[in-house]
This record gives structure tokens, C-alpha cells and sequence, in this order.
């Protein structure tokens, strides 16, 4: 029997699956329709699944496969949950984990609330360059705080990369239907960002205080998006350092609860540095034969609570509060 984990980071949610455990690795092909599988029909479904998978140079490597099957480059909230799982697999509270772009430094950080464990994450590397976003506009190199009409009259966009790319927007308040409406447009065939985009829109309310909503490429809303927090904290120390304290984190506020930032501002801004403060969650176990896995076959899952979602939810009271 093979064990699977549901989890999330600010209630954006996921599966884990470790290969290093399965007698026979699954292919890119069965993780894909693995991926889809569960996040459609599984435990009310998922943003994507986490795969853990060998490492040469560091504990573990997380690969993201989001719930339309597409792969992302990394994932902030899943890269928290992975981190405990291998901080729990190996009893080990700092490391690095391989991702795609580059090796990241994690650890565990203070609980946020009463059995709601916690980790630190380093999201990196940052670019605001055209070419690692994918987007043509006007022949801009970059784009940071620049009216862009033919997206949102009258609003300004920043695009940056950490390394998933995002495009975010300030605004006095978030208009869902307008968020929509643009991240569907950039994810959907388009001359601006051609390989689509995550767009957040930021809600700042006060010193170092924030409320982020993200469209995600490949998902669509979430309750939360770890990147997206991340680039967003660090676009608001760049923009708005009226209502940046560089001495404290940054709380950011989301649909799923809320998360801290570090933001480390450099004269240079790509070598900047963020890390993402956040719960790691497991919500269910759940067993089944690897045979099964590979088949695709999900139709005979033993499942148990672990019962940590009470007091997380416990957690987002406390906050709203």
C-alpha cells in the first residue's frame, strides 16, 4: 500500500505523492492524469499535486503539477507542506529543496496557532525581465507600475518572475469580476503573455499589512497563491515604501488566511530576497495500491482524517478577530 497526503498552504490545496517510496516511479504521463484525476474528483479536489521525487545536492525535489495537468515552475504554499513532510520523513527543521529554477533554503518556523505547524521558505530567483515572463508590450524590457489600458483603464501592472511569472496590480479595492475577466484573457490565447500569467490584485491595508487575490495560471482562483504573495510583498516594498517597514514581516491577508513575508530589498533588484512565512497543513492520509496508481484507478482509497483542519480553521478565527 502507498500512502498519499492532502494538504495545503492557506487553504490552496494539494496532494503529495512521494515517489521515492513506490517500487516502480510513475512516468510523466500517469503523473499528469494522476494529477487530474485527484484534483477533480478526490476529497473535493485540489489545486495540484506535489510529487517529491531523488535529490544529488539536497533533501528531497518537489515537482508541481497543477490540477489541469500543465507543470509549474514552483509553488510557495506547496513548497511549505513538502518541507514538512520531509522535515517529518528525515527529523530535520532546515534544509533545501531541489525546484525547477534552483535549490531552496527552508525551515521550520514557530507555529502559527495551536497545532498549526508552520515553515519558512526562500522564493526565489526574481526577474523582472521580459524574456523569463514571456510578455510583449508596447517593447517594454519591463513592466513595474505601468498603466496598461488595454488590461484595466486607468490602472497600473507590474510583472515580475519568482520564477512562476506574475502580473500585479495595487488597487483600492479587488474587484473579482475584473480579476476574472484579465486572468482569463492572459491565460486564454494572447499577444501579451503568450505562455499566460498569474494575476494578483493587492489590497493594501495598512503598514506592512496586505490582502492579496490571485488568478492562477493553470487553476484559476485560489484561495491563496505562495508566489503570487511573494512577488506582490515585494512589489509593495519597491512602489509603496511609505507603508513598508523594512524592521518587520509583512502579514498578508488572502481567501484562505493569511501568511508573513520577509522582504530584503538590494540597490540591485533581482538580487533581492523573500521568504514566505506560512501553515503546513495535512488534512487526510490516504492508502492505496501502487498498482492502482499507475492505473489510474482511485475508486478503492482508504482515507483518514488527521484532524488538523479544526484547528487551523481555529487559526483563521483568530485572525478575522
Amino acid at each position: 500500500m502507498v500512502k498519499i497526503l492532502k494538504v495545503h498552504g492557506s487553504e490552496n490545496k494539494f496532494f503529495i505523492l512521494d515517489q521515492t517510496i513506490l517500487e516502480q516511479p510513475l512516468n510523466d504521463t500517469e503523473l499528469k492524469n494522476l494529477a487530474v484525476n485527484l484534483c477533480q474528483n478526490i476529497l473535493n479536489g485540489a489545486d495540484g499535486l506535489l510529487v517529491v521525487e531523488t535529490s544529488e545536492n539536497c533533501l528531497g525535489k518537489m515537482r508541481v503539477i497543477n490540477a489541469d495537468g500543465s507543470e509549474a515552475k514552483m509553488c510557495g504554499n506547496g513548497l511549505r507542506t513538502v518541507s514538512r513532510y520531509l522535515s517529518e520523513k528525515y527529523q530535520l527543521n532546515e534544509f533545501q529543496v531541489e525546484t525547477e529554477e534552483s535549490n531552496l533554503h527552508v525551515k521550520r518556523a514557530s507555529d502559527f496557532y495551536e497545532n498549526v505547524p508552520a515553515f519558512s521558505v526562500e522564493i526565489s530567483p526574481i526577474s523582472f525581465n521580459k524574456n523569463d515572463l514571456s510578455f510583449s508590450y508596447h517593447g517594454l524590457d519591463e513592466m513595474i507600475d505601468e498603466p496598461v489600458d488595454e488590461f484595466i483603464s486607468n490602472t497600473k501592472f507590474s510583472a515580475v518572475a519568482v520564477p512562476n511569472p506574475h502580473l500585479i496590480s495595487f488597487v483600492p479595492e479587488i474587484n473579482q469580476e475584473d480579476l476574472k475577466a484579465l486572468g482569463s484573457k492572459l491565460n486564454a490565447s494572447n499577444d501579451y503573455f503568450p505562455e499566460g500569467v498569474n494575476v494578483s490584485f493587492c489590497k493594501i491595508l495598512d503598514t506592512n499589512k496586505l490582502f492579496v487575490q490571485t488568478f492562477e495560471r493553470g487553476v484559476g482562483f485560489t484561495n491563496a497563491c505562495g508566489t503570487g504573495m511573494s512577488a506582490t510583498s515585494l512589489l509593495f516594498a519597491m512602489l509603496h515604501s511609505d507603508k513598508f517597514d523594512p524592521t518587520k514581516n509583512i502579514s498578508v491577508y488572502n481567501p484562505g488566511g493569511m501568511v508573513m513575508t520577509q522582504i530584503n530589498l538590494n540597490s540591485t533588484k533581482e538580487l533581492s530576497q523573500i521568504r514566505l512565512i506560512g501553515n503546513a497543513t495535512f488534512t487526510h492520509e490516504i492508502e492505496l495500491a501502487e498498482s492502482d496508481l499507475h492505473q489510474n484507478k482511485l475508486d478503492n482509497l482508504k482515507v483518514n482524517s488527521t484532524g488538523e483542519e479544526l484547528a487551523y480553521q481555529e487559526f483563521v478565527k483568530s485572525i478575522n478577530n
